[in-house]
């Protein structure tokens, strides 16, 4: 990553835009510990039974750049330390050249990145693109794949539907951490009259992930 003497970002790096849709400031229902949840707007895909269909369009959301949502989370870490990032969506793979440099950001400051992209990590690999390289290298934990919702997975935890997989890219986690195996986590939330609910709301439907 391009950075100044100070280790940094560089200015023009942190004026990259992020197109968000959704953000949860802390959260234990998207990835291994307290983690801050940033569902970003658009995808390519469109996966039969999405949870999150309002996310699909690139159109809408909210614009975001990287030195604003890297302050929104080292402000949460401050206040009550986060064990790390998770990028959903849309599609996070849409947008590699600024959450790359998002994600190495908060890497930098100790936070693990988690990223479920509906592109398997073989059609990642073979882009040959330096930023979706650049996204991967800074990720600890990838959930790939298209959800399908005819296969849902009901015995592991974070996964939608048994096609998809979870991907150790760092060893920063191990394959047998206790909390790949403990129940799912549901959360309700009442903001501004609004309320949403992330994790898994309904037990025969796995898949639902995100905010309805």
């Amino acid at each position: 990553m391009s950075t100044t003497a100070q280790g940094a970002p560089h200015p023009p790096e942190l004026a990259r835009e992020i197109m968000v849709g959704v953000e949860v400031a802390d959260t234990e229902a998207e990835g291994p510990g307290r983690r801050y949840a940033v569902w970003v707007q658009g995808c390519p895909l469109r996966c039969p039974g999405c949870c999150n269909p309002e996310l699909l369009p690139f159109a809408g959301g909210r614009a975001s750049t990287v030195a604003e949502l890297r302050s929104r989370i080292l402000d949460t870490h401050a206040r009550r330390p986060l064990e790390g990032l998770s990028l959903l969506g849309g599609e996070p793979f849409a947008q590699a050249k600024a959450l790359a440099v998002l994600a190495e950001a908060v890497r930098a400051e100790g936070l693990s990145v988690m990223i479920y992209s509906g592109f398997t990590l073989a059609e990642l690999e073979a882009r040959e693109d330096p930023d979706t390289a650049r996204l991967l290298a800074a990720c600890d934990l990838l959930v790939d794949g298209r959800y399908e919702r005819d296969k849902p997975d009901e015995s592991r935890r974070w996964i939608g539907s048994r096609n998809q997989e979870l991907h150790r890219l760092s060893a920063r986690y191990r394959g047998d951490d206790p909390r790949f195996f403990a129940g799912e986590t549901v959360e309700l939330r009442l903001v501004d009259g609004e309320l949403t609910i992330n994790g898994w709301p309904w037990k025969n439907r796995p898949g639902r992930r995100g905010l309805p």
